[in-house]
């Protein structure tokens, strides 16, 4: 349970008098896999690109001769010739700064903190930083994940929109735009409040004939939630 005094003031000022179905505070920014992943594939990488620093540039640190081909022509670097090997060696130097890079990212994402995350009956406001972002609940596509457990667990909510992403031997793929809500109590409770407050904002319905409706914009819905039991949970 969280205290009213430390939610950030800027994400109380932009829920300014709505109703409130739920607020928490995720632990993490990034799902623990994502995180993992991207820092396994770093050290894959960086000893990948390891491999070549020692067969190739190894020699040159204990004072001897490299021989490699440069277009099919033999080509001999050393202590005292470097030049032949400067070209290899920047790519050699790129590709571990590429794998270093990766682990850096991948420790980021893996220590860095999640932020606030507010629901309303009509959007879902996040908070992390000073950086607000609201999402109205018919931008969501009613697609959730959940992992976990009540005690910690994670909710990935899949947008409507996203994005076409080219593969190399296949054609290309649809990915939509995704909302993580990692590590948080109750996560049950709170994906079912999510899928509520999707399904009653659907811009679309169909009805009994199989037609699909549009809703009408103006419509209003009151909030289920009762006044007297209080109108936000805190996590």
């Amino acid at each position: 349970m969280y205290k009213e005094q430390i939610i950030p003031a800027e994400l109380l000022r932009v829920l300014g008098s709505e109703t409130r179905d739920f607020m928490v505070k995720a632990g993490r920014a990034q799902p623990l896999k994502a995180s993992l992943g991207i820092l396994f594939f770093g050290i894959v990488w960086l000893l990948f690109s390891s491999i070549f620093v020692v067969v190739f540039l190894g020699p040159l640190f204990v004072g001897e001769e490299v021989h490699f081909l440069t277009n099919d022509v033999p080509t001999v670097a050393g202590p005292g010739n470097l030049g032949p090997i400067i070209a290899p060696a920047l790519i050699i130097g790129l590709f571990e700064i590429i794998g270093i890079g990766m682990i850096a990212w991948g420790i980021v994402l893996l220590t860095k903190k999640g932020g606030w995350f507010a629901g309303t009956p009509t959007r879902l406001v996040s908070c992390q930083g000073n950086n607000i972002r609201s999402i109205d609940w018919e931008q969501f596509s009613g697609d959730i994940g959940i992992s976990g457990n009540d005690k910690k667990g994670n909710l990935t909510l899949q947008l409507r929109s996203g994005r076409m992403v080219s593969r190399k031997n296949g054609p290309d793929q649809y990915v939509p735009d995704t909302v993580y809500i990692s590590a948080i109590p109750e996560v049950f409770k709170i994906e079912k409040l999510c899928r509520m407050r999707i399904k009653e904002n659907d811009p679309t319905s169909v009805n009994d004939t199989g037609k699909v409706e549009i809703e009408e914009p103006e419509e209003t819905r009151p909030a289920p939630l009762s006044r007297e039991t209080g109108d936000m949970k805190v996590f």
